[in-house]
């Protein structure tokens, strides 16, 4: 080889970079840093102080000091649901850990995608039962989509970039890393996240030609059809709720969704059904029973939405859309199974209807009919001149708030589902609650989240006087870091739902549901740093919510609600569909509350 030969030859290949060492800490911040994190939620403890030292040398990387773990965890997940980003929590070892189980499995179950950072005592007290230690790994073996311990400086790089990989690609969810406190303090190697990928993971993402196929077929034969779409429309991105629109469009399929995927599809579409399941419309979930095709978009046949599965669409054809093929015949067997993405699939069938030249069938008659179900009005209500009916104080919210950049949160409970009844979403990622899990207290470290993600937003969390005293200290995160979330507390007095069903279901035996002690809202609110607001009559409620709007802090809103209102319409836990508890009034019939109409 000449020497021309041998320079050109080394311009080809420079020489690779010098390797970066770092201490652990160190690399944990850079690689968040290279994953384009820019918010983190945490409490500092023993076994992470290396980290938060690290920390506070990245002024671009903002720190939220939440008042408890598990609200570190739920900011972090309004943060991720809110932005479709990947949320990251900081916490420290043994009850740092712990107090992040519920947050970390709220997450799983609602497939947010979030990355958990613990600390653990050093390599070599592991098993010893040393102070602050447990099995992090083992707790959250069955709570998280996957968990790490990483004993090895030079594999905790590679790890932090697999670990936000595995969270955000396929059915998102939460990845735990729990790292030794000595593993922080010493050095090692930094790699970049480029290449990194885990060979063992290799989600689905694109369908099947065959399965798209099948469903067009079904498309092109359905008189009666509906689309059930879930929170994997959401998960899936902005582009997998455009699509979904195009194809209803192109389809003329009515469409109803779960809980979680509320904002998928316009809440003013002629052709939008509202949501389905226990707490859903009677033209949704009649609509679901006697349909004769049923296409599940996103969604997991939760309990909540099925009712009795025997009795679930009886009479239908039966496709399920879904990124995780473990959702895929586990609770309703189906007729076409489609494995891949939301967006992706959504996209095939637009593509392969196209190709299509066939006649579909007229769906007018089927649309006179859900006509029908919707004239019964069911979420109608006796509304009063004395008292703040709950389902108008959502109504009011919303009227108010609906042509703003608004964000809603909710804790869990009969507010939850006044909220999801009554506050109409148009877009996506603006609607964030605990829906698997159920998680009483989710809804106010969720705003804190939101907030940081949104600083010029309006957003409020819709809560309970009951769950949000679970979280109270975290108005005081919101006060700190001048993050002005409006919590929007519908009071009765009771844990609500829980009154509710003892009222249905168990004799009227209230048994510890009623709160005899609560505290004064606006006194809490202004001892905590923010400013509070109390209402109890309806014809001041407009003004009052225009007084929360407006201020430019944190707010805790008294909102004083008719005391024994039931949230109804009700599916009771069971039973089909078609077995519904309406309320007193149901379009221009009137019946007694708590009748069950089939």
């Amino acid at each position: 080889m000449t020497t021309a030969t041998k320079t050109k030859t080394r311009a080809a290949n420079p020489a690779p970079t010098e390797p970066r060492i770092m201490t652990g800490a160190e690399i944990v911040i850079e690689a968040l840093r290279e994953q384009g994190v820019d918010a983190l939620f945490g409490y500092p403890g023993g076994a992470v102080l290396p980290i938060y030292d690290a920390l506070f040398s990245a002024p671009d990387i903002s720190h939220i000091l939440v008042r408890h773990e598990q609200g570190a965890g739920h900011a972090a997940e309004g943060y991720a649901r809110s932005t479709g980003k990947c949320g990251v929590a900081l916490v420290t070892s043994g009850p740092g850990a712990t107090n992040m189980v519920t947050p970390i499995t709220d997450a799983m179950m609602d497939s947010i995608p979030m990355v958990v950072l613990c600390g653990q005592v050093p390599t070599h007290l592991i098993g010893t039962d040393a102070f602050q230690e447990c099995d992090t790994v083992g707790i959250t073996r069955t709570c998280s989509k996957h968990n790490y311990l990483v004993t090895d400086v030079n594999d905790l790089a590679r790890v932090m970039h697999e670990a936000f990989l595995i969270a955000t690609s396929g059915r998102p969810g939460p990845v735990v890393i729990d790292i030794p406190k000595d593993v922080q303090f010493a050095t090692g190697t930094y790699i970049g996240k480029d290449g990194i990928h885990k060979s063992t993971y290799k989600p689905q993402t694109q369908p099947h030609a065959d399965a798209v196929a099948a469903v067009v077929d079904l498309i092109m034969t359905s008189s009666s059809p509906v689309f059930y779409t879930g929170g994997g429309v959401i998960n899936s991105g902005p582009r997998a709720s455009k699509l979904l629109r195009e194809l209803q469009a192109v389809t003329g399929i009515p469409v109803t969704s779960t809980l979680m995927g509320l904002g998928a599809f316009p809440a003013s579409h002629p052709d939008w059904l509202g949501m389905l399941g226990m707490h859903g419309s009677y033209e949704a979930n009649h609509a679901m029973h006697d349909c004769d095709l049923m296409i599940c978009v996103g969604a997991r046949f939760d309990d909540r939405v099925t009712g009795r599965v025997d009795a679930f669409s009886p009479n239908s054809k039966k496709v399920h859309i879904d990124i995780d093929a473990s959702s895929i015949n586990k609770i309703v067997r189906v007729d076409v199974p489609v494995v891949g993405d939301c967006a992706a699939t959504l996209e095939a069938i637009l593509k392969e209807l196209a190709k299509r030249k066939g006649k579909r069938p007229d769906l007018s008659a089927w649309k006179k009919q859900i006509t029908a179900w919707r004239d019964r009005n069911c979420f109608a209500y006796k509304n009063s001149d004395t008292v703040i009916k709950p389902q108008y104080a959502v109504q009011r919210l919303y009227e108010l708030t609906k042509d703003r950049e608004t964000y809603i949160s909710t804790e869990v409970g009969q507010h939850q589902m006044w909220a999801a009844q009554f506050y109409h979403f148009e877009e996506p990622n603006r609607w964030m609650t605990s829906g698997g899990l159920g998680t009483m207290g989710y809804g106010l470290p969720a705003a804190v989240g939101i907030q940081v993600a949104h600083p010029g937003a309006l957003v409020i969390d819709i809560a309970g006087e009951a769950s949000i005293q679970m979280v109270m200290q975290e108005f005081s995160t919101a006060v700190q870091h001048r993050l002005p979330v409006k919590v929007f507390i519908m009071n009765n007095e009771w844990m609500g739902m829980v009154r509710q069903w003892q009222e249905l279901l168990h004799g009227e035996r209230y048994s510890h549901s009623y709160s005899e002690s609560i505290p004064d809202f606006v006194k809490l609110a202004e001892a905590l740093g923010g400013h509070g607001i109390r209402c109890d009559n309806p014809a001041e409620l407009d003004g009052k919510i225009k007084e929360m709007i407006a201020h430019d802090g944190p707010v805790l809103f008294d909102c004083r609600v008719e005391k024994a209102e039931n949230c109804l319409p009700m599916i009771p836990s069971g039973s089909a569909h078609n077995e519904m508890i309406l309320g007193e009034i149901t379009g221009n019939e009137v019946s007694d509350a708590g009748k069950k109409l089939v």
